[in-house]
């Protein structure tokens, strides 16, 4: 039986960061990673058969990734900004939010809006969200702080705003616009299924997408996110973390024994501390104990396009609207009305939904055959939960993709079909994955991009987030305390609590 100071279950990007943390510290270091690559789901693949491009097939823009991280760690990572936030299509017109053009952005408040009220509310929102990234992003690096520190760092106003109500009556009294409120409420439910006119779930969901790296941007990786677990793995290998792929871990045990099945066959090795970089319901599988599946909600659709779409705004350049996030019919009332359909157990008939094209900030990620004759896109639909394609998973994802392509198109000044390329073998370039596909091909129980539902950034007890009921066992994943996406915290965090920092 080999003997490790750390053995690290699962080769996704926390793990890796932890390993590269420990390994520098000088700690024997084991990666144990089922797959033959790791980087879990924060990976580049060519999706279609012949077609090269190197699409971010799953997790797909980098937000909560602290600098502190990639400097620590020596990361050769570039992370791009986008210089066009959003763009939200409505009727004939479209709300435009540049990032480098402030007049450009009010004019286009008041055409969608008509006045001038909701920009100067949108201004002093996202100033108070600011102020709140700022103040909490440093802590998420630190043993959890109470929530009576929070609410002083973040003061009065943004702790009842953000986290005392629902964030759907924050909205709603800030802004008049339904379009605008539903832009900010996207936030709140990226693969969360909740109501946020009531549910304190979504406040926990908005926070973490608007506080990354103390400024909320989410930015586009570099080569993809391949390239992110890249540097990641290269950091951990130089640190001295040996690494094992097609590993798949079969048991854990408080004594800090794991068990992992490989070609060779059965091997057990033992480590002082056992880092989880797997989901909660995973682990509690693993030790035996009752396991609690949680319930992810998003339909993920990568496309490869021949060239973007036409707009039925003819004022905005496809480049410009595509490059940010484009929202699709993601109004605040659209919003509840996908939210009630889905929560009845029915398919939304218009899935509310957005999308980015990754090329046009970093075309890189397209073969030179391709470079100016294929664009992607990136499509990520909210309010698909699990629940929908248990029964029949081949039809409901049939269902919800039709549904979804219906819903893009009410928006275009053409059919997004009519823009897709086509593989060799004449099939279009479309691949759709549903909660039960991310839980039968990358082990996510229920779909849960979040591994289980997000927590508060704090808690009364202390420690750095990551404990177990076994001293020997720590979560190191976005099952840990704080985080979600690609992050890195959960694997620093853990890392530093074996290290007693």
């Amino acid at each position: 039986m080999g003997t490790y100071d750390v053995v690290v279950a699962g080769g996704g990007h926390n793990g890796l960061v932890a390993a590269a943390y420990l390994a520098g510290a000088g700690r024997r270091v084991l990666v144990l990673e089922r797959y033959a690559h790791v980087g879990g789901l924060a990976i580049s693949a060519r999706a279609f058969p012949g077609v090269d491009v190197r699409l971010s097939r799953y997790s797909y823009l980098v937000s909560l990734l602290p600098t502190r991280i990639v400097r620590d760690l020596g990361l050769d990572l570039e992370l791009r900004r986008r210089r066009y936030a959003s763009y939200t299509p409505k009727g004939d017109t479209g709300l435009l939010v540049d990032n480098e053009d402030d007049l450009r952005t009010a004019a286009s408040f008041r055409s969608v809006t008509g006045g001038e009220a909701d920009r100067e509310a949108w201004r002093r929102f996202y100033a108070m969200t600011a102020e709140v990234a700022q103040a909490l992003a440093p802590t998420l690096l630190q043993p959890l702080p109470t929530q009576a520190e929070v609410e002083r760092l973040v003061g009065p106003q943004a702790w009842r705003d953000l986290f005392a109500q629902p964030i759907g009556e924050t909205v709603a009294e800030r802004f008049r616009d339904d379009l605008v409120r539903g832009v900010v409420l996207t936030d709140a439910l990226i693969g969360t299924f909740a109501d946020p006119a009531t549910d304190l779930l979504a406040n926990r969901c908005f926070l973490y997408h608007v506080i990354g790296d103390g400024t909320g941007e989410w930015n586009v990786p570099v080569g993809g996110m391949g390239a992110v677990s890249g540097a990641l793995e290269a950091a951990a290998r130089r640190a001295g973390a040996e690494i094992r792929t097609g590993a798949e871990i079969v048991g854990i045990a408080p004594s800090g024994e794991v068990t992992y099945v490989a070609e060779d066959g059965e091997h057990t090795v033992n480590g002082r501390h056992v880092l989880v970089n797997l989901p909660p319901a995973v682990l509690d599988r693993l030790l035996g104990r009752p396991v609690a599946t949680p319930e992810g909600a998003q339909l993920k659709v990568n496309m490869v396009l021949t060239r973007l779409p036409r707009l039925k705004d003819t004022s905005v350049d496809p480049r410009a609207a595509f490059s940010g996030t484009f929202h699709i019919n993601e109004g605040r009332d659209q919003l509840a009305t996908a939210y009630a359909q889905a929560d009845r157990g029915e398919i939304p008939e218009l899935p509310p939904a957005e999308v980015y094209c990754h090329s046009l900030t970093d075309p890189s990620i397209l073969g030179p055959e391709l470079r100016g004759r294929a664009e992607t896109m990136t499509l990520f639909g909210l309010h698909m939960p699990a629940r929908l394609f248990r029964k029949n998973p081949e039809k409901a994802r049939k269902m919800a993709l039709d549904a979804t392509f219906a819903s893009i198109n009410a928006v275009l000044a053409e059919p997004i079909e009519e823009c897709l390329l086509a593989a060799p073998d004449g099939t279009p370039c479309v691949e759709a994955k549903t909660p039960v596909d991310l839980e039968r091909d990358a082990g996510l129980p229920g779909g849960h991009i979040f591994h289980t539902d997000l927590s508060w950034p704090y808690a009364e007890k202390g420690g750095w987030g990551v404990e177990t009921e076994h001293e020997r066992i720590l979560m190191c994943g976005a099952g840990a305390r704080r985080g979600g996406g690609v992050s890195g915290i959960g694997g620093h965090n853990a890392a530093m609590a074996v290290l007693g920092r």
